[in-house]
């Protein structure tokens, strides 16, 4: 059994603890993380799912669904979230889902990759158009913090419709992103194809119905957990000492973002670093270019407003990400320092965030 299922299968048990801890109200911080552990298997289910079906529908559909549903589980606990009006949370998970991928995610693969090989390669073009995409994101995130520092007097109202606006452009451009990778360059993006394992794919048809039915019984059980864990994140999070700007930053995609850590990490111990690059900073984007508008769409339409005007610790910590990242991807080559400099960029920034004060 592959490593992902056997982590998937070991974390089930925690699906009806927490349900029974809900329950039986066993205490704030036992919900806490027993439905936390309980998340990651599901998360882990539904990108298994996801991959199935798209290599069972074809290239374009199996594309435009890893688009959607690459980072189902990170928007799921975030509308769930926005729903119950944690919208510094949400926020907050936004930049650390972003900061986690390029730097966490990229760092523990080059690391690891690199213990195992001196040198690993990978597509630079690849990480160059990312690279691109991701600096209009972070224009973006930037923009409505800078108009409040360098305005007088702007409304909330005007911050919300420019958030709205710039949504709006960000989705767009994450579509054109969608055109250029699967259509136009699609030859840009070609993988070797090679399974999580390193061993070439059997030409093998999965099983549509039955990995459908897995994908829709994931998103609902994701949404079923989300439902508990942030019913008590508030309380136990402020019972540990920690503020809403950390709980968001780090906690939520630690919880989220399991299925491309456990990903990312196997693909580039089987030494396929285009793939490891490519789940790492797709995700990011995915999340930078598609998850954050919805957001500030779904906020507007439920009576939930949320705007794209960021912590300014936040932008900073997501430029600091996205450079980084960049300046150690553009040779397209990576080795086991590359990969340390990337965690300990991480867990400075992450301890920066420990001690930032309540805002």
């Amino acid at each position: 059994m592959k490593l992902k299922q056997l982590i998937s299968v070991g974390f089930l048990v925690f699906i009806p603890i927490s349900i029974a801890a809900d329950y039986f109200h066993w205490g704030t911080l036992t919900i806490f993380f027993t439905s936390a552990l309980g998340i990651i298997p599901l998360a882990i289910w539904l990108s298994t799912a996801t991959e199935e079906v798209a290599l069972a529908t074809g290239p374009t559909i199996g594309g435009l669904l890893n688009a959607v549903f690459g980072n189902a589980t990170e928007l799921i606990i975030a509308l769930v979230a926005l729903r119950s009006g944690l919208v510094d949370i949400v926020k907050a998970s936004i930049t650390g889902t972003i900061v986690s991928n390029l730097l966490l995610v990229m760092g523990l693969s080059m690391f690891l990759g690199g213990l195992r090989f001196k040198e690993q390669e990978f597509a630079p073009v690849v990480a160059r158009v990312n690279g691109s995409s991701m600096t209009v994101a972070v224009s973006a995130i930037l923009l409505p913090a800078m108009v409040i520092f360098t305005s007088k007097g702007v409304t909330d109202a005007a911050i919300g419709q420019l958030s709205i606006v710039t949504a709006v452009v960000l989705i767009v451009v994450y579509a054109l992103t969608l055109l250029f990778s699967l259509k136009t360059h699609s030859y840009l993006y070609d993988v070797s194809q090679v399974d999580l394992e390193g061993e070439v794919e059997p030409s093998h048809k999965p099983n549509l119905v039955l990995w459908v039915s897995v994908l829709v019984i994931a998103t609902i059980g994701v949404a079923f957990e989300s439902e508990i864990f942030v019913g008590v994140v508030e309380e136990a999070t402020s019972g540990l000492g920690l503020t809403p700007l950390f709980t968001g930053v780090i906690l939520l995609p630690l919880v989220g973002g399991a299925a491309e850590y456990v990903t990312s990490v196997r693909v580039a111990m089987k030494n396929n670093m285009d793939l490891a690059v490519s789940v790492a900073m797709g995700s990011s984007l995915l999340v930078a270019l598609l998850v954050a508008p919805i957001l500030v769409l779904v906020g507007q339409a439920i009576g939930q407003p949320m705007d794209l005007n960021f912590n300014p610790f936040e932008v900073v910590a997501v430029i600091i990400a996205v450079v980084v990242a960049n300046l150690i991807s553009l040779d397209g080559r990576s080795n086991w320092l590359e990969g340390a400099l990337l965690l300990a960029t991480y867990a400075i920034l992450g301890t920066a965030f420990y001690f930032h004060p309540p805002v």
